[in-house]
């Protein structure tokens, strides 16, 4: 039962890594990533553990916001490679046992896009609803604006159209009116075309801001969360294991909405924004007790749903919902300079330069977010700790070409020069290198997403944080049909040492090293004691006694 279990929901034991195709491999020469680069490069996924792929936007599009601009919700963008490419890339990744879902940006579409502008032109045309239009510029608070350092207000006014339009992000970025049910029928065909083609399901960019009702008449949304439900309605009905992934960067009790009912009709996961920034916050401080009350925070969920758990995403690291002393914390410590902070609010670096390229605190981070109770995700990169390029503008800084080689361009590509500058002192990081290392961080990250993938008790089980009377380490429990996983983390640079009570072992029951060759023995009174070395983690089975454990 076990088994059929954890494969029939398969997304509460999976391992996502998310990339830019753009950015992944150039199998052509032209400078650029592109779907064959990436099919190319999928042994090498499967290899390391990855058992979901999520891809950044792939469409044709100006290419103003990295390609989250899109001008044709049902294309490939040219230089990517061709419809052709796209499925030969999906039956490539199933064949190695690699779903594959994408960004659902419909939020907004490109100003380029045919829609907007046929809205523009005609105020009778049957898109000019599919926009949101006012004459006269609404009243703004300061709080409203998403990118203060490039837009000073949420409306643009278009010469054209003789109207303001909604732009919640960029203004080359106009919103979709998602009270228009036309344009809710358009997001479910664009949804039941990627999944014909082969997708397992979607990543929803910027939830929240397609079921806010700004700019729109008064009662036009009756139940802005009905979105949702139809989608998830007309999904499960055309794919039924496919899923809906939100961003969804709210505070718990609101994050909890978005999951839908008691049984789960909304959104099958969310990412966990909350535990993200409490995680840097804890690492600054080398303290556990602010991950210990985000954890504490999170809500009870539906079932069949889940928390996905990330370090580094493709955005900024926010920290938006820390207060601002707290904020100034994470700064001071992982990015005291100017130009490593974006918006206020945010850092623009990876971990590793963020923990001064420490392997031990390094290994530490990706521990605990695998080890949390939800589904981990990878951001491309991470697994051979890539670095960032601060030249690049904004959000930029993160998505440089990735390493695979001790070569020209780092192996990215074959052409005079990349599309966009590599990371910052790359030097040896690279795969190619690291694969022939034993101790090296990818080694290590493809060992600890194997365990991970053994221990269904953290995808699927309840998690119960365990007193340690230390204050810099984090214990945890994960329980699910009659097993037990403890993972305990020291967040600290010294050595700490910890009792943890798990009263319900038994006689004879031992915590097994689900990583290194140790057993510690637990007291008829529960009680064992751990020895965590600097940025110690470990992870143990608890084994009761009469139990048989995997090798």
């Amino acid at each position: 039962m076990r088994s059929k279990a954890t494969s029939d929901v398969w997304w509460k034991n999976a391992v996502l890594y998310c990339l830019p195709v753009q950015c992944f491999l150039d199998a052509d020469g032209d400078g650029r990533g592109d779907l064959q680069g990436l099919t190319d490069r999928l042994d090498y996924l499967s290899g390391i553990g990855v058992t979901c792929l999520w891809l950044m936007p792939f469409h044709p599009s100006p290419g103003r916001d990295d390609g989250y601009d899109i001008s044709d919700f049902y294309g490939v963008q040219p230089e990517l490679g061709t419809h052709g490419d796209f499925a030969e890339m999906l039956r490539t990744a199933r064949d190695r046992g690699i779903r594959v879902i994408a960004d659902l940006v419909m939020n907004h579409t490109s100003d380029q896009h045919p829609w907007f502008q046929a809205a523009r032109a005609d105020r009778d045309s049957p898109y000019r609803d599919f926009y949101v239009w006012v004459d006269e510029k609404p009243e703004e608070k300061p709080g409203d604006i998403v990118f203060p350092d490039h837009e000073s207000s949420n409306w643009a006014w278009d010469d054209e159209a003789g109207q303001y339009y909604l732009h919640r992000f960029y203004s080359f970025q106009p919103d979709l009116n998602i009270a228009n049910p036309q344009v809710r029928d358009e997001i479910a065909q664009v949804v039941g075309f990627w999944l014909d083609q082969g997708l397992s399901g979607f990543r929803v960019d910027a939830v929240p801001f397609m079921l806010e009702p700004m700019g729109l008449p008064e009662g036009a949304l009756q139940d802005p969360h009905e979105l949702l439900r139809d989608l998830r309605r007309f999904l499960s009905r055309r794919a039924g294991e496919a899923i809906l992934m939100g961003e969804v960067n709210l505070d718990p009790e609101q994050q909890r909405e978005f999951f839908g009912d008691e049984d789960g009709d909304e959104l099958h996961m969310v990412l966990s924004f909350t535990v993200n920034q409490a995680l840097f916050l804890a690492l600054a401080r080398e303290r556990a007790a602010p991950l210990a009350d985000a954890l504490r925070s999170l809500p009870a969920i539906p079932e069949d749903a889940q928390w996905a758990n990330f370090v580094r995403n493709h955005d900024e690291l926010t920290l938006d919902k820390l207060g601002k002393a707290e904020r100034a914390e994470v700064f001071a410590a992982f990015g005291p300079e100017e130009r490593h902070q974006l918006y206020g609010r945010g850092l623009r670096r990876r971990l590793p330069t963020m923990l001064g390229g420490d392997p031990d605190r390094i290994r530490l981070a990706y521990s605990i977010a695998f080890s949390l109770p939800g589904t981990p995700v990878l951001f491309y990169g991470e697994e051979v700790g890539m670095a960032e390029n601060l030249d690049l503008e904004g959000r930029m800084s993160v998505r440089t070409p990735m390493q695979w080689a001790p070569e020209r361009h780092d192996g990215f590509t074959t052409a005079d020069e990349p599309f966009r500058p590599l990371a910052e002192d790359a030097g040896d990081i690279n795969v190619a290198r690291q694969r022939r290392d034993s101790q090296s961080l990818l080694n290590w990250i493809e060992r600890m997403v194997r365990r991970r993938k053994e221990c269904p008790e953290l995808g699927w089980g309840s998690c119960t944080l365990l007193d340690t009377g230390e204050p810099a380490v984090l214990a945890h429990r994960s329980d699910w049909a009659g097993s037990t996983i403890v993972a305990a983390h020291n967040l600290a640079e010294h050595p700490a040492a910890c009792e943890l009570v798990l009263d319900d072992a038994g006689p004879d029951a031992v915590l097994v090293d689900l990583f290194d060759d140790d057993e510690r023995p637990i007291g008829d009174d529960g009680r064992v004691s751990l020895q965590l070395g600097r940025y110690g983690a470990r992870w143990y089975r608890l084994r009761r006694a009469g139990q048989r454990i995997a090798p």
